[in-house]
């Protein structure tokens, strides 16, 4: 059997931008230019071509599938159901916060329990629950290339923010598109995509990216198995419970302890049956559990690796450091860098694993899924530095919020003003399945 190795840090291939549409009716359309800025300015719109090219994923996956989604709308689909608003150098979700370094600027996440404990330990003093006075002060004399140093050795989620390059007008020539990556060795005629009907996916992943990709795959008719751990469940359960039913619901779930010989036999026999694994933990975390992605591609399965940074890079990430490292940033009058859109990484991440997930043949595929490389592969060659503001309908009062609905704003395009769309929900029938419901209707399948 020939094993395939696909990775995502490839050279993008190109198409050309009248495939795309217009990049900034499609920022307008996807509901994150609401999510972008700073609450008390107008709206922005990023740089780049994310949400064209999350549209071109989708009509590939649908022609692929038969499943129709708004590739755009999914970048921003989370905010609608938590309510999150732009926040400006604050994430959307308030875990992580772009901050001055010495010669720039980086975006640090303080997402998990223990990272209070660990920004203390990266600027060497006691931070108690409030890391962000201590860190600020101790990257201002301090460069992005110290912090992602001691960022790497800590397991912190931090990034230098690559910044943009001015760039007024919207390229005409080639975008990059994110395609299945470049095959090694690449066949003269590579083997048709294999059905999704029926295929069973071991899901191992958690929080957005991972389970974005197992929704689409099962709403293409993959049957998802959810594999967590009883002691470190996947910490999307303790967030909004509609979002995590969306992403989850017709799933099934399953709790093993790979700490104990019967929980590592469990989660390799479900590896065996799987057609499709999905997983974002870093190759080391998966080898102490007794999982190999080689053996299983070489056994024909197709493995979906969803990390940060790629597989044989050893850092932590989550969406808005990923994509603010990145260079997908906007920036405010005085030039200073501000999210884009609510951890847009990993939504656009969870879409392009889904679409290469699909036109995977059968025999045994790697698919080593960058975040990282996702986001650059969205952004001009020289970077286009943040578009003209929205503007409102009518100007804003002393008695109005800037946060108001989408039909108070416009961004003017080639072809007129279009309205900026708030986040909407995105609902499917069925609900999220408890930890560990299925776990003992799965192993009986399995043999177990």
């Amino acid at each position: 059997m020939t094993t395939t190795e696909w990775k995502s840090d490839f050279r993008p291939g190109v198409v050309g931008a009248a495939n795309l549409g217009d990049p900034v009716a499609d920022w307008a359309r996807s509901g994150v230019v609401a999510l972008t800025g700073r609450p008390d300015g107008p709206p922005l719109v990023p740089p780049g071509h994310a949400a064209s090219v999350a549209g071109e994923l989708a009509s590939q996956f649908a022609a692929l599938t038969g499943v129709r989604v708004d590739g755009a709308r999914l970048l921003s689909e989370r905010a609608a159901f938590t309510g999150h608003k732009r926040r400006g150098s604050v994430s959307a979700g308030g875990a992580c916060r772009l901050l001055p370094t010495a010669d720039g600027w980086a975006a640090i996440s303080c997402a998990r329990p223990d990272d209070p404990a660990l920004l203390g330990a990266l600027v060497g003093e006691d931070v108690g629950d409030d890391p962000w006075p201590a860190v600020t002060r101790w990257l201002s004399g301090h460069t992005g290339a110290e912090l992602r140093e001691r960022a790497d050795l800590l397991g912190v989620a931090a990034a230098p923010v690559r910044r943009a390059v001015t760039a007024p007008a919207v390229s005409q020539a080639a975008i990059p598109l994110p395609p299945a990556p470049a095959q090694r060795p690449v066949p003269a005629r590579p083997a048709a995509p294999r059905p999704l009907a029926g295929l069973l996916v071991a899901d191992f992943s958690a929080l957005w990216a991972g389970p974005l990709c197992a929704h689409l795959l099962g709403l293409a008719g993959a049957r998802i198995v959810k594999v967590e751990t009883p002691w470190r469940p996947d910490g999307a359960r303790r967030g909004n419970a509609a979002f995590y039913r969306l992403l989850h619901a017709g799933h099934r779930s399953v709790a093993f302890d790979p700490l104990t010989s019967a929980g590592r036999e469990a989660m390799a026999a479900l590896v065996r049956a799987a057609d499709i694994v999905i997983e974002s933990s870093r190759p080391r975390a998966l080898a102490r559990f007794g999982l190999d992605a080689d053996a299983a591609v070489a056994a024909g399965t197709t493995w979906v690796s969803i990390t940060a940074y790629g597989r044989a890079v050893d850092r932590v990430g989550f969406g808005d450091d990923v994509a603010a490292g990145a260079g997908l940033v906007a920036a405010d009058a005085d030039g200073h860098p501000l999210f884009c859109g609510d951890a847009i990484a990993d939504p656009l991440t969870g879409l392009t694993a889904a679409l290469l997930a699909a036109r995977a043949p059968a025999g045994g595929v790697l698919l080593d899924v960058a975040m990282s490389g996702v986001v650059a592969a969205t952004l001009d060659t020289a970077t286009t530095a943040t578009r003209p503001v929205a503007r409102a309908r009518r100007p804003p009062s002393a008695r109005r919020s800037w946060d108001v609905d989408a039909d108070e704003w416009v961004a003017d395009t080639a072809s007129g003003p279009v309205p900026v769309a708030m986040p909407r929900r995105r609902l499917v029938p069925g609900k999220a399945p408890g930890l560990g419901e299925h776990t003992a209707e799965v192993s009986a399948e399995l043999g177990i």
